[in-house]
């Protein structure tokens, strides 16, 4: 199916023949039924992408083709031909999901535009296909890489809860290109601007999702050298500032002064703190503000044995024993389809390979405290 080939349908000969010709010179493959069983029969054999047909005819009219050829292919674009005194049966067909409608006498012109409006619905359709078909393809590339062969038993939950995200994404952009649609069909620039911004929040969130992925990826390996274990806590710190004014919340830090350097690899931790105060301030924004309004605190603490503590302590929304223990396991999130639930896996993992431990400590509508604690390690290869 290309959406050069159309299926004309009219009962009146001359129509089909004048109008077929003006088709044809314009590069469109033209195929012609004079009624609506005819026009089904010849649909199901060519399965063209675009329908041009009458809205009376004898028999089997306009709306009746019109809706079972929506049963038969929901993507075919379906152009009605209406008389002047029929505009309550050209409205009535919109309902049945047409492409357009164009008022007897045809105008070449007109006719065109709400041709070209048929492509680009085809063509945005078949681009979002091709989106979603590579998304799927890098998250299947990525997902080979995280599953690690002691998480193997998690395998089957991690790759069900990656395509629900997949397909909450996919539906969100199907919802998107649907407004879009009618923006066009109805030349609503209303309906056009919320199409455009539900279009830019999915993508962003495909975004998000394909950079969390390469994130994790990123830090298969840790890279050691000495470094001031508060550096990292500051720099997330100043860097979540604006989120954090953006979404109301305060952003402390509380940093003991008497650390000592020692060999972690500052990066990774970087990303490490930055995921959980993200998820910190969000939790944030979604809690009623309490007496003391949103806050969240960074604070490094000395621990024995330990080379440094950090710990998020934020008054926000909270979690119950049952996410706690689900959070740092697999592709989990309580963002609904806001979040990858990528972030804590990838801070868990950063952990990890350092040898240290994280944890949470939590309570539903009482907040949260994330703890990260790192080895003293002397030398990069100790």
């Amino acid at each position: 199916m290309t959406e050069n080939t159309i299926l004309l349908v009219d009962d009146e000969a001359g129509i089909r023949k004048v109008l077929g010709i003006s088709l044809a010179d314009s590069g469109y493959t033209v195929h012609t039924a004079e009624n609506g069983a005819q026009a089904l029969r010849m649909f199901k054999k060519i399965t063209p992408a675009i329908v041009l047909t009458d809205i009376k005819m004898p028999d089997m009219d306009g709306i009746e083709l019109l809706r079972r050829i929506k049963e038969e292919n929901p993507d075919t674009e379906v152009i009605m031909f209406t008389g002047h005194g029929d505009m309550d049966l050209a409205i009535k067909s919109l309902k049945y999901e047409a492409t357009d409608f164009v008022t007897k006498p045809i105008n070449d012109d007109v006719l065109e535009i709400a041709l070209k409006r048929a492509r680009e619905r085809i063509s945005m359709r078949q681009k979002l296909k091709e989106y979603t078909q590579n998304l799927e393809k890098l998250v299947e590339e990525k997902a080979a890489k995280l599953l690690e062969a002691e998480r193997m038993a998690a395998v089957g939950q991690t790759i069900t809860e990656l395509s629900h995200t997949i397909k909450n994404m996919a539906d969100g952009l199907k919802g998107s290109i649907f407004v879009l649609g009618k923006g066009i069909e109805l030349d609503n620039k209303k309906y056009l601007l919320e199409g455009w911004k539900m279009a830019e929040g999915n993508l962003e969130k495909i975004r998000n999702l394909s950079l969390d992925l390469l994130n994790y990826g990123k830090y298969a390996d840790v890279h050691f050298s000495v470094c001031d274990p508060n550096t990292p806590a500051k720099e997330v710190v100043k860097l979540m500032q604006s989120k954090a004014k953006d979404k109301g919340v305060a952003l402390k830090m509380e940093l003991h002064t008497d650390l000592q350097p020692f060999c972690f690899d500052q990066e990774a931790i970087h990303r490490c703190l930055l995921n959980i105060v993200s998820n910190a301030l969000d939790a944030c924004s979604e809690a009623k503000a309490g007496g003391k309004g949103k806050k969240v605190v960074v604070k490094t603490l000395p621990a024995k044995d330990w080379g440094v503590e950090y710990q998020v302590i934020d008054n926000g929304s909270g979690m119950d024993e049952d996410v706690t223990q689900k959070i740092f396991q697999s592709i989990f999130s309580t963002k609904g389809t806001h979040g990858t639930g990528i972030g804590l896996m990838m801070s868990k993992k950063i952990v990890d390979q350092h040898e240290g431990i994280i944890k949470v400590k939590s309570k539903k509508g009482k907040g949260s405290t994330f703890i990260v604690r790192l080895p003293m390690r002397i030398e990069a290869g100790a």
